[in-house]
């Protein structure tokens, strides 16, 4: 991120992790500039008839689900952000077929998919249908692929320590929430 994007992102982070954090108690980075493959269009995703593969005898929360060849996660992300290249990373060492869109700025594309300020990360993937908001696990989204809920998606609000992407030192319990179109958030995973 541009370092007036980045600070502008962390003031509106810490914010929104706060809200988040009041939301869900009530309810219940090395930087780097290599571009990713931007080979997929953006839209790519889901079998014909928006169909996802059935899961293998693992059940639909294993690991090791299939998903189609034709399935791609496309990342809007910074250029130079190194967390949003390792959730990239993380992506693709779980399965995923990975498109990156690199922007300086792309609130854009997370207020067209329904992404409040409190649940905002620092990169926006479109996948199935689907909206994932920052360092979500690739489980949760295999499992949200398997499962179609009636959601608009899945957001990790923040940036969580531990989470895939954000590895360090330590690791912050965090969750993963789902939202729908009015905004209402609902714990989708614990971590």
């Amino acid at each position: 991120m541009s370092p007036q994007s980045h600070s502008s992102f962390a003031r509106r982070r810490t914010a929104a992790s706060l809200l988040a954090a009041l939301a869900t108690s009530a309810l219940l980075a090395a930087c780097s500039t290599k571009t990713e493959d931007q080979s997929a269009p953006a839209g790519a995703g889901t079998q014909a008839g928006g169909q996802v593969a059935a899961a293998p005898a693992g059940g639909p929360h294993s690991a090791t689900a299939a998903l189609p060849d034709t399935l791609t996660v496309t990342v809007y992300k910074s250029p130079s952000c190194g967390c949003c290249k390792n959730w990239v990373e993380h992506m693709r060492a779980n399965g995923f077929r990975v498109a990156t869109v690199d922007r300086d700025e792309f609130t854009d594309v997370k207020r067209e998919h329904g992404v409040g300020e409190a649940l905002e990360s620092c990169h926006t993937a479109l996948v199935g249908g689907y909206v994932v908001e920052g360092h979500v696990p690739a489980a949760d989204v295999r499992r949200l692929l398997l499962e179609r809920p009636a959601v608009l998606g899945i957001a990790a609000p923040g940036m969580p320590m531990g989470s895939p992407g954000m590895e360090g030192p330590r690791t912050d319990r965090y969750d993963v929430v789902s939202f729908d179109k009015s905004g209402a958030t609902k714990v989708f995973a614990s971590h």
